[in-house]
């Protein structure tokens, strides 16, 4: 049995991919940001079958010793910790390039120097920018049109310096937009949710010409597990996308249409992006993802996208776990 370290075990990705490893058999140590509350996130609501059967690991990602005491004794890492909302990075530039650059760098570094036989590093589909070309393949060239997605393409090649550099077992996963349960309220599926969940039928958006390839968090997840175990992504970038291009504006009379509601859509200026700094256009390829891992998404087209969706506002629906989101603000 593989002992696998996750960082970012305590987020909305992190904390679905760690079940996921539990219920695949693995032995995994949870790194979770350290707070004085000894929270961990939505580790705390996991699902009741898999309570109590991984290790937690309090830290921060940004600790290069505790990044590498918590690597010790695993055999590889899923590297999810990041800071990953655009809005708040053109605030707070500098906490994205200590988390996600410093960071990623710490973890290479650490599984470097310990001798750790995988590194699964995440990435993202921001690091492209507006489309050149679609479906966007992993040739497609990197823009850094945020702080956030300018940290992410910097962590990207930390990572793969490292293979390069020092033969370090790196493979770079780049989900496309994924949504699900647990999802942040910075996100604009659980932004349209919860508005319409609290009652309101005036939505407040930002610009819903733009287009995202939306990904369901079981499709991301599985992604993850296949790359853990493929030796063949080592030193490639791979993207984990749907194949499918969807606007924001038709994504929320998607939402609407599932919860059985008649929505306006209001453009809420701020919630707009800078206008270089929008990406108007995503859709990728998955056609490496299919070759290397042997992956497809089971929520593909817009179908599976409905079927993404109607699981996702169910979650959403119930009481306690809509209590949380503060619908009425600004996430950033």
């Amino acid at each position: 049995m593989k002992k696998i370290l996750i960082t970012g075990a305590d987020g909305f990705i992190g904390s679905h991919l760690t079940e996921a490893l539990v219920r695949a058999g693995y032995d995994v140590r949870a790194f979770v940001l350290y707070n004085s509350f000894n929270s961990w996130g939505w580790l705390d609501q996991c699902s009741d079958d898999v309570t109590g059967k991984f290790e937690v690991f309090p830290g921060d990602i940004r600790d290069s010793n505790g990044v590498r005491t918590a690597a010790k004794g695993c055999d590889a890492v899923l590297h999810l910790a990041a800071l990953i909302a655009i809005p708040y990075s053109y605030h707070s530039p500098d906490t994205y390039i200590d988390t996600n650059v410093k960071g990623t760098l710490n973890v290479v570094q650490a599984a470097r120097d310990l001798g750790l036989t995988k590194v699964v590093h995440t990435s993202t589909s921001e690091v492209y920018g507006t489309a050149r070309f679609v479906p966007i393949t992993e040739e497609h060239p990197l823009q850094g049109q945020s702080p956030y997605s300018a940290s992410k393409i910097g962590a990207d090649q930390i990572a793969l310096s490292f293979h390069a550099s020092f033969g370090t077992p790196v493979a770079v996963l780049r989900p496309f937009n994924t949504y699900g349960p647990r999802q942040s309220a910075r996100a604009v599926i659980p932004t349209i949710i919860t508005q319409i969940a609290n009652g309101v039928r005036q939505i407040k958006l930002g610009a819903v010409r733009p287009t995202r390839d939306f990904n369901y968090v079981a499709d991301t997840v599985t992604g993850f597990l296949a790359a853990l175990e493929s030796d063949r992504c080592v030193g490639e970038v791979v993207n984990l996308g749907s194949n499918f291009e969807i606007s924001i504006g038709d994504t929320a009379k998607l939402i609407a249409d599932v919860m059985g509601i008649d929505i306006e859509i209001l453009t809420d200026e701020e919630r707009l992006r800078p206008e270089g700094s929008e990406v108007y256009r995503l859709w990728a390829s998955n056609c490496k993802a299919r070759e290397l891992l042997g992956w497809e998404p089971r929520y593909a087209g817009v179908e599976g996208l409905r079927r993404g969706l109607t699981e996702t506002v169910e979650w959403f629906s119930k009481p306690a776990n809509l209590a949380p989101y503060k619908s009425a603000i600004y996430n950033r």
